[in-house]
């Protein structure tokens, strides 16, 4: 039997003694704000046992891993049409790189890279009658908690800010890969990753992801077949141009954010998010990184 409290704890031990917390997201203002010493972690395991450390009930912007999200809300109205407008294949480029497209015609590399999502975005803007408060309620049931909701501040601040967005969006809907206004999908995508969550409510949200498409209220909302699929992008997208290391030293899929959040999980057993806004270069929490690799060391788990 493993001892997960024990192992979450000293887990946020070595992360409050580590000097170097890596660099906050200062690029959107919003999140220069937050405390660089602040990190959590939290465990639900498949038997809905609980276990934290840190400060694993403080919210943070959860930024990219709502891509996860906005995919599979986008699985779950069209199905398989979502990969004739996106493919599946990892960049090896940072996450708002825009190089790929203008070689693909437009069609992006995956959905977790910020045209993937945006494009994902779109999808959601026509199939919607009321986007950001449709995807918002989805999230919220998938969580079992209607206390999760978008940080206005943050979605301010990130359409202030969102430049190379505009600029993807734009090169998008020239190449026909835009059905709707650059401005109403923008609109959408900024608040979709301006969604705030704790480690706790990050943990029951991809619960489902760990569970072969069951939420914590037991609800089927996804097929076996599209979680396999959405598992296997996290995997080998889930982290931009740093999901090999994650892979070869974590060894699960997940989704980590500018915001420093990273969840991840092992199907069947366990999911786990942990919360640190410091950076590294790749801009991947960095004590995040370091307590993931701890936890599936110490615990001989991961999906190898």
């Amino acid at each position: 039997m493993i001892d997960f409290q024990h192992i979450l704890t000293s887990i946020n031990e070595a992360a409050s003694n580590e000097k170097d917390k890596g660099k906050i997201a200062d690029y959107i203002p919003e999140l220069a704000k937050v405390n660089v010493d602040n990190f959590g972690i939290h465990l639900i395991d498949i038997q809905q046992n609980n276990f934290s450390a840190g400060k694993s009930d403080e919210k943070f912007s959860i930024q990219s891993i709502s891509k996860v999200l906005s995919l599979s809300m986008a699985l779950g109205l069209i199905g398989e049409k979502v990969w004739k407008r996106v493919d599946v294949e990892p960049s090896g480029d940072p996450f708002n790189h825009l190089s790929l497209l203008e070689l693909e015609n437009g069609i992006p590399r995956n959905p977790l890279i910020n045209p993937g999502a945006i494009v994902i975005a779109d999808i959601l803007v026509s199939k919607l009658e009321h986007p950001k408060e449709e995807f918002l309620s989805y999230v919220q049931n998938i969580a079992n908690d209607d206390t999760i909701a978008y940080d206005l501040g943050v979605a301010k601040s990130e359409k202030r800010t969102g430049f190379r967005n505009f600029a993807a969006a734009n090169l998008l809907k020239s190449y026909g890969n835009l059905n709707n206004d650059v401005d109403i999908v923008l609109d959408f995508y900024f608040h979709q990753c301006s969604l705030a969550m704790n480690c706790v409510q990050l943990t029951n949200t991809f619960f489902m992801f760990m569970n072969n498409g069951k939420c914590r209220r037991n609800n089927t909302l996804l097929t076996i077949s599209q979680v396999k699929r959405i598992n296997a992008i996290m995997l080998t997208c889930g982290f931009y141009d740093e999901a090999g290391e994650f892979a070869f030293e974590v060894g699960l899929p997940g989704k980590s954010g500018v915001g420093g959040g990273i969840v991840a999980f092992l199907p069947n057993k366990f999911c786990v998010a942990t919360w640190s806004p410091g950076l590294n270069p790749k801009g991947n929490s960095k004590l995040g990184m370091l307590a993931l690799e701890k936890l599936t060391t110490e615990t001989e788990l991961s999906i190898f």
